[in-house]
């Protein structure tokens, strides 16, 4: 341990720093104005204020998602973690690394009733793969230094580390030293073998992708395999950062939704080689519907555990198969057009946005229903990331925007959100107009929960009556993103056809801060 001074605060805060954490999304309270103090002292660490707590756990899954090293999170007390934790489960999903400050009340008042005192520990387990509660400034040095190796990990994790007031205000501890990360375990050789014999059969093998094998040199060592053997290539339905467009092996997700489009794409398949993937499994439960995509009699093979680097083991698998020579396929070009005129429907809304989509752009998508006409377009775009909601949790897009942005200045974000989704995080608009990040906002106002609609049908239950479509609808008053985005200091505009919208989405590509364009359906 180093010496030094200042407070608790100081010392946690020069802890994350050290560690490499230089980010804070944050929504502070009383029991945080110490450690916000030090937070004031510490030039290297920017910090960025979200108005509510799931804006900043979103911000943090973006921000993880795009730099690869995690953000820190300031949060308060049981509450205002509670407000988080549905992005948090997100994260959780995605596997992303956070390192959550929640404060608490000072070690000698948490045992009293005050009106917001909670079960702050369980809250925290619920969604954290490590819950660290220090009961000194030496502990508050060591767990710091602990949460950040955990949460830079890989696969990432969530490390909560609940802060009580008393220990930010009292004199700080030695630094405690940087603890070194967990070893990634080396790629099993008997899986390497077993994965080469079955996809060695060719289209009756899937190579089923999933976490890094989307991206970098593990999605090309995928398509060589995929080229030399004649095996399917699939990956998840939702992907932490799929590198897509031209120059890239083309790697369509199994669909989400409904499961019978999911068991049919897999319905032939007789071994299904997970890579960094899990064995696909229903979002939800239908009658008359299994919850296990894959067939009955279909052998699951694990090259590589879920969350693992998949580069390693996907090289090894390539020179098993004698493929390292074959050229990856298929790797698309770049032959988007934008159509002229007409409609815009699902189709022509993923057209103009394979036209216009800059190079190296980020993707982050939570389209839901009007999405689904999105992935063939946008094919043969330019090169860009697309990044998936991982846990189903809505809310996500516009948080998770932010956090994209913070993490790559330098790239054009587009969030594609829609309405109804977009009202659980509308805040999100107020950060992106105060940090002046770069990012374009479509927002798809079909004024419904489409998407709930059309589970009510697939459920069983039906077509829905006058009361329940009362609450599938949200009309009635309709929702104006134009207002709502201006009255956060954001610019906005309007398109409802595919003219518009292409002269809407080239403007707001152009926009230097955020842009939002609602498109009427």
């Amino acid at each position: 341990m180093t010496g030094m001074g200042g407070t608790g605060g100081d010392t946690l805060v020069k802890s994350l720093v050290r560690g490499g954490v230089d980010v804070c999304f944050a929504n502070p309270g009383t029991s945080e104005m110490h450690f916000t103090g030090a937070l004031d002292r510490e030039p290297r660490m920017r910090c960025i204020l979200g108005l509510f707590e799931g804006v900043v756990s979103g911000a943090a899954d973006g921000y993880y998602r795009i730099a690869r090293r995690p953000a820190a999170t300031l949060l308060h007390l049981g509450p205002g973690l509670g407000n988080a934790l549905a992005n948090l489960h997100n994260a959780g999903k995605g596997r992303a690394g956070i390192v959550n400050i929640v404060g608490e009340h000072a070690t000698y008042h948490r045992g009293l009733e005050s009106p917001l005192r909670s079960r702050l520990e369980d809250i925290a387990a619920s969604i954290s793969d490590h819950v660290l509660l220090p009961h000194s400034p030496d502990d508050l040095a060591r767990d710091a230094a602990r949460a950040v190796a955990f949460a830079s990990s890989t696969p990432g994790q969530i490390a909560t580390l609940i802060l009580p007031a008393d220990l930010s205000w009292l004199p700080g501890a030695a630094l405690a030293d940087t603890l070194p990360l967990s070893p990634v375990p080396l790629p099993d050789a008997a899986a390497i073998l077993a994965a080469a014999e079955a996809l060695s059969r060719g289209p009756s093998a899937m190579l089923f992708l999933g976490g890094d094998a989307v991206r970098g040199r593990s999605l090309e060592l995928a398509g060589r395999i995929a080229a030399h053997t004649g095996c399917r290539l699939l990956s998840e339905g939702y992907n932490q950062r799929h590198e897509r467009g031209a120059g890239r092996v083309r790697v369509d997700r199994l669909p989400t939704t409904p499961v019978s489009a999911a068991v049919a794409r897999l319905a032939d398949v007789e071994t299904l080689v997970l890579a960094g993937s899990a064995d696909p499994i229903a979002f939800f439960a239908y009658p008359d519907m299994p919850s296990r995509i894959a067939p009955d009699g279909c052998k699951v093979l694990e090259l590589v555990p879920v969350g693992n680097p998949t580069e390693q083991a996907l090289e090894m698998l390539c020179e098993a198969l004698g493929a390292m020579a074959t050229p990856p396929a298929p790797v698309m070009s770049r032959t988007a057009v934008a159509p002229v005129g007409g409609a815009l429907t699902p189709e022509t809304i993923g057209e103009v946005l394979a036209a216009l989509l800059p190079e190296q752009a980020i993707v982050v998508d939570e389209s839901v229903t009007t999405g689904r006409g999105f992935a063939a377009p946008t094919a043969t775009a330019a090169p860009h990331d697309w990044l998936s909601i991982m846990g189903g949790s809505i809310g996500f897009a516009l948080p998770c925007a932010i956090g994209a942005a913070v993490a790559a200045p330098d790239r054009q974000v587009i969030a594609l959100e829609g309405d109804g989704s977009g009202m659980y995080t509308p805040q999100s608009l107020w950060t992106m107009a105060r940090e002046g990040l770069k990012i374009a906002i479509i927002v798809f106002a079909n004024r419904r929960y489409a998407i709930l609609e059309n589970e009510f049908r697939n459920t069983g239950s039906g077509v829905p009556g006058p009361r329940a479509r009362a609450m599938l609808e949200i009309g009635a008053p309709d929702i104006d993103w134009v207002k709502l985005a201006s009255a956060q200091g954001v610019e906005a505009g309007r398109a409802d056809d595919v003219a518009s919208f292409a002269s809407e989405l080239a403007r707001a590509i152009d926009c230097a801060g955020p842009y939002l364009i609602q498109v009427d359906l």
